[in-house]
């Protein structure tokens, strides 16, 4: 086991905890917008979907049930724009984060294999391809790096932490180039929905893929979209041949979404009403933090996308997650994605209405 969790950096959130101590002593207490996670209820639909399955006595399928990969096809081809997508091109996961982590292992990459992610990115990325012993490195433009030995790819689009969205243009030239030298590219894509000053496009759709779905694999979640963060309800889409292995390694490994979580999948994804209701509560809290933010003397970079605002006082950030934990307002460290953040926080808009007011009027 030592030799495991060696491979690993220490977790980052652990040297979040005494500012957590600090803004959690304020007179009114914490506004915590370091982590992205929902606080808003699960819509009742998919609540119901979740109770109405709830005798599940038997072991569910990994693959899912076929209402849940119909679903999933369903929503990618209506929503993506995806073009022939069928259940060999899908396959549920029990939430993004485990996939991220093992990926790289499952795909049998090792000692000699390099594994790519954006400069700035979710720290899973680089998890993964230390548990699985590959090499890791970071870019700006991954059509910059060396293709000798880089066996996968990832893009992030929007991106956590920065909220960046990569064109349709972009898009299309990495995925071409990343074809072009045999390159395996997994797209994660969870925060799609969620786009403010920019439309996020997927590598599903055909302008991009050029109607091929060969050497891409994209990562979406219910998480964000649907408050589903406590079910671990998330899906691949793509190439068949990379799933078609996936699905039995995962078969072998008992890695399987719940049934009662599928059921609630299913429903999650039939429906557009709630995520656009959702939408709205997030829109509405990132115009408020936003604008207190920029009165506060912030620079707002990116964040076009997604449930976060990179935001920038060109000081350590460290300077100012201490200096907003003395307002109570706990943010997340901008080099927790990388040295690149060292001088920017991450801050989500994912609590309430009430703390958001809280953080505003602080902020004032």
């Amino acid at each position: 086991m030592s030799a495991v969790s060696d491979r690993l950096p220490a977790f980052p959130w652990d040297k979040l905890e005494p500012y957590k101590k600090t803004a959690a002593a304020h007179p009114d207490g914490i506004v915590d917008l370091s982590v992205g996670t929902p606080v808003d209820p699960v819509p009742e639909l998919i609540q119901k979907a979740l109770i109405d399955a709830a005798d599940s006595p038997g072991y569910p399928t990994v693959w899912g049930t076929p209402a849940l990969r119909d679903a999933i096809t369903g929503w990618v081809e209506r929503r993506l724009g995806a073009r022939d997508v069928t259940h060999r091109h899908v396959l549920p996961i029990v939430g993004s984060k485990e996939l991220v982590a093992w990926l790289p292992t499952q795909l049998g990459l090792g000692p000699g294999d390099r594994v790519a992610y954006p400069r700035l990115a979710y720290p899973t990325y680089e998890v993964g391809a230390r548990l699985a012993r590959a090499d890791h490195e970071v870019y700006d433009d991954p059509t910059d790096l060396d293709p000798a030995g880089l066996k996968l790819l990832w893009l992030n689009s929007p991106s956590n932490p920065t909220g960046k969205v990569l064109s349709k243009d972009e898009l299309t030239r990495i995925v071409a180039w990343a074809r072009s030298h045999g390159i395996l590219l997994f797209s994660d894509e969870c925060y799609l929905e969620l786009g403010w000053e920019a439309d996020p496009v997927s590598v599903l759709h055909p302008d991009v893929n050029g109607g091929s779905y060969d050497g891409i694999v994209a990562v979406h979640s219910l998480s964000k979209r649907s408050n589903l963060a406590g079910y671990r309800a998330a899906f691949l889409a793509g190439d068949p041949a990379v799933l078609s292995p996936l699905l039995q390694i995962r078969k072998h490994g008992g890695m399987m979404t719940s049934a009662p979580t599928q059921a609630a999948a299913v429903a999650a994804l039939g429906d557009d009403e709630h995520v656009r209701l959702q939408r709205d509560r997030y829109a509405a809290r990132r115009t408020a933090l936003r604008e207190a933010l920029l009165r506060h003397g912030f620079r707002i970079e990116h964040s076009e996308a997604s449930l976060y605002l990179w935001a920038t006082k060109n000081e350590s950030c460290w300077t100012t997650v201490s200096t907003l934990a003395d307002l109570g307002i706990l943010v997340a460290p901008g080099d927790f994605y990388g040295e690149a953040g060292a001088h920017h926080v991450r801050v989500a808009f994912t609590a309430t209405d009430e703390r958001v007011r809280a953080a505003v009027q602080r902020l004032t």
